[in-house]
């Protein structure tokens, strides 16, 4: 889904309304009342931003969401079924406490979304086998003591080949290629580019239809986080501002098809999709992933 083109330059007017240049002010003051810009980007963006125990809050859920994906990792092998590691995903949350967003989440009836070889996002754990050479995107969202966190990785199943292979790549350093622009200054649209422009670079695309988005106090809040789009568009990035980015990757062209349960999206000319998520915070002079795992 396309984004505004509602930026904050350097020289424009700080969002805070103090009547400053924003790299005069906010981007500047470091000790500026986190109130206020709180205030201000929800006003205008309906950006709710995030300190201290709301950041400790969305870590802590980072970190069941992170240990669900290595258990799940362990089990994926050849023969067990996306229903199967459904119910190893439920159980496991339920017994840390926590509840898992996406069931009964407008209508979807798992617990996590898995999905396998084409299908790019939203796959609905069910019969299917996964099979030798197969790779499957495992997408998971706790929420603890209130607060969310959502990641997802793609894996292999058993021997993966060559596409496997290529897609898998790209999909984890299209991430690393968004990590890279998350700073205090710079603009969703620099999340974007940086994606676009690897995944493009290496032949592959990027799905347009779907985008990362904020979390924390809800599963899905403002800002959408396109994985495309320009340099110096969109929101600037602003201490506070917790979002995912999750781009999905496809091996031939980014057009979709969305199947008859309105819920799985699977590409439209067949070819291998895979994802990685991360939840992120923006600090002072960067960023902190809150659901860290390994991208080598």
């Amino acid at each position: 889904m396309k984004f505004k083109n509602d930026k904050v330059g350097r020289n424009d007017p700080c969002p805070c309304g103090s009547g400053k240049k924003y790299k005069k002010c906010c981007l500047k003051n470091k000790d500026m009342a986190q109130d206020t810009l709180k205030d201000a980007y929800y006003k205008r963006y309906k950006i709710r931003l995030k300190h201290g125990k709301d950041i400790e809050g969305i870590r802590t859920a980072g970190r069941l969401v992170v240990k669900t994906l290595d258990m799940a990792e362990k089990n994926i092998q050849p023969g067990i079924t996306t229903d199967d590691i459904n119910t190893l995903i439920h159980d496991y949350t339920i017994e840390h406490h926590a509840i898992p967003a996406p069931l009964n989440y407008k209508g979807f009836p798992k617990s996590m979304c898995a999905s396998v070889n084409e299908v790019i996002c939203h796959g609905i754990p069910g019969d299917r086998v996964l099979r030798d050479g197969d790779i499957i995107n495992i997408d998971v969202t706790s929420i603890l003591d209130g607060y969310y966190a959502d990641a997802n990785k793609t894996f292999f199943v058993g021997t993966p080949g060559p596409d496997a292979i290529k897609i898998v790549r790209v999909a984890r350093e299209s991430l690393r290629a968004g990590l890279s622009m998350i700073k205090p200054g710079n603009h969703i649209g620099d999340i974007g580019y940086a994606i676009q422009q690897y995944a493009e670079n290496q032949g592959c695309s990027v799905v347009r239809e779907f985008v990362g988005h904020g979390l924390g106090f809800e599963f899905h809040e403002p800002p959408q986080v396109p994985h495309f789009g320009q340099r110096g568009e969109g929101v600037a990035l602003v201490p506070g501002m917790v979002f995912t980015i999750e781009p999905m990757i496809n091996l031939g062209q980014y057009k979709l098809i969305v199947l008859e349960d309105q819920w799985t999206a699977i590409t439209a000319d067949g070819s291998l999709s895979a994802q990685f998520e991360q939840t992120l915070h923006v600090t002072e002079d960067g960023y902190e992933s809150l659901t860290p795992y390994d991208l080598s």
